[in-house]
């Protein structure tokens, strides 16, 4: 999981949420961020405090502001002290909304980062949850390459030498969307698993390592519609030498086996190495017959059942031709 704070927070989405601090800025990087949930403190502004959340980030919006306006003065205090007592990374005021200054008061207290929004509560709560659930989300790095194949995102594992980087290439020349090669940054999205280049730099997005020849840059030499920047990743292709390969190989494809990543199960599919194997055609078919799955159309298991009751009748009459019929 990445590390996340509120300095973060605040220099990657100034602009697009229009933030401004209105008071503890020297306190921002010392607010940790762990959790992509969000408070509105309403019940323990109300005075039910059996239940609070001082890990979330605390938002206050106009339905906060309007119901401390019809506190007395004293009230108004004791409940503000109260809710800021229990702690939060920082607070949000949303809609551009004036803020009270014995909330102000309290936060400087608890040395609590103070952070204003001109946009709406509802729209500013689906994009910070949204932000925090990415930046938050559990990150495995693997040696591989990422490849969108008729829309279908397949990773390409195993030792080095094995063609990973080759295929990839061909693959591209053949109409399809590289997305990494080499290290592949793996993000668990809910039960998704997305894979997207490891490079902190655009600069080096999109590059193949091809034995021989050297770095080539794909984006330039195929263009925009060549590369995409991430892609959820569905298939796990591994490639792997023919010696190794004995004894792991689904001749029939009946029995799915899954390759664990980050607690997600994904298909895997090992493909054993031979001289003159076309790899890129093998995948293009693999992702076309993964698609046929998705639409509830198994041919393993079509072709299973056939054969099982065809062996299952007691005769089966030997038909010869001594000619080509249709």
């Amino acid at each position: 999981m990445n590390r996340l704070n509120a300095e973060i927070l605040y220099k990657e989405k100034k602009a697009d949420f229009s933030l401004e601090i209105i008071w503890g800025a020297e306190h921002l990087a010392k607010r940790e961020i762990a959790t992509c949930d969000i408070f509105r403190p309403g019940l323990a502004l109300a005075g039910y405090t059996g239940y609070f959340l001082s890990d979330r980030i605390m938002i206050i919006g106009k339905t906060e502001t309007t119901y401390l306006k019809t506190l007395s003065p004293a009230t108004k205090n004791k409940r503000l002290a109260t809710v800021i007592k229990f702690g939060t990374p920082c607070i949000v005021v949303t809609k551009n909304l004036r803020i009270d200054q014995r909330l102000i008061a309290e936060a400087q207290q608890r040395k609590i980062p103070i952070l204003r929004t001109s946009l709406s509560t509802t729209p500013f709560i689906h994009a910070l949850s949204n932000y925090l659930d990415y930046k938050l989300a559990p990150v495995q790095f693997v040696q591989g390459t990422l490849v969108d194949i008729w829309g279908v995102g397949v990773l390409f594992i195993g030792k080095p030498g094995t063609g990973k980087s080759e295929c990839a290439l061909d693959l591209v020349e053949r109409g399809h969307r590289l997305v990494c090669d080499d290290l592949v940054k793996i993000i668990r999205r809910g039960d998704a698993l997305v894979g997207a280049g490891a490079e902190k730099s655009e600069r080096l997005k999109h590059h193949l390592e091809i034995r021989g020849v050297g770095i080539i840059d794909i984006f330039r030499i195929f263009g925009v519609k060549s590369v995409r920047i991430r892609k959820r990743i569905e298939l796990v292709i591994e490639l792997m030498f023919w010696d190794d390969a004995k004894g792991k190989i689904e001749r029939i494809g009946v029995k799915r086996k899954k390759k664990d990543y980050l607690g997600v199960g994904i298909p895997h599919i090992t493909i054993p190495l031979t001289p003159g194997k076309n790899i890129s055609v093998i995948a293009e078919v693999i992702a076309m017959n993964y698609l046929l799955e998705l639409r509830g159309i198994n041919v393993a298991q079509e072709y299973d059942r056939e054969l099982k009751r065809i062996l299952s009748r007691p005769e089966i009459p030997n038909i010869y031709f001594d000619e080509d019929i249709e």
